[in-house]
């Protein structure tokens, strides 16, 4: 299902919601990157169950996930929404938005965010919570950019005692 597409130099990038054959794709996409960052080891959502099979976590109520594709069908992005475990049930949590490097800085960060920050109101969802690193500059930069407050510490109960970084955002 298509649900947004634009144009980044003169190539078609479309947010599509994940279908079950993309759950290995973007696997692979979510290790690469979280293992470029250091992002590995007990504490890091490497290690979420969930990352070999997305789509079938993904297809509860109050979640989504999609993948951020190229006019010849090749994943060059993921990320997606789901209730904040261990949170208020009108938080959700922004959750492993990884981009592979040849889709890192041309915008798409922002439109993707812009796609699940208003997912996230259609669901009902009254705030966004996210954890990441401080070593992922680009990636806080942007969260800055759209009006997120840094926290003091996490919310919820993740597991991710990986992270050092933690956000929310009032939708």
């Amino acid at each position: 299902m298509l649900v947004g597409a634009f144009f980044i130099f003169k190539s078609m990038v479309q947010i599509e919601k994940i279908t079950a054959k993309d759950n290995s794709k973007l696997a692979q996409i979510i290790r690469s990157v979280m293992t470029e960052f250091g992002a590995v080891g007990e504490g890091t959502s490497i290690l979420d169950p969930e990352v070999d099979n997305l789509f079938e976590y993904y297809s509860k109520a109050g979640h989504e996930f999609f993948k951020l594709i190229t006019s010849n069908n090749e994943l060059i992005g993921c990320g997606g929404i789901a209730p904040l475990k261990g949170g208020e049930e009108t938080t959700c949590e922004l959750r492993k938005m990884y981009f592979l490097p040849s889709a890192r800085g041309q915008g798409l960060g922002k439109k993707f965010l812009q796609h699940c920050i208003q997912t996230a109101k259609t669901e009902g969802y009254k705030t966004m919570y996210l954890e990441t690193l401080k070593s992922m500059e680009a990636a806080n930069g942007l969260y800055h950019k759209f009006g997120f407050r840094e926290l003091n510490c996490n919310l919820g109960n993740t597991g991710h005692f990986g992270c050092d970084t933690y956000y929310s955002l009032t939708l």
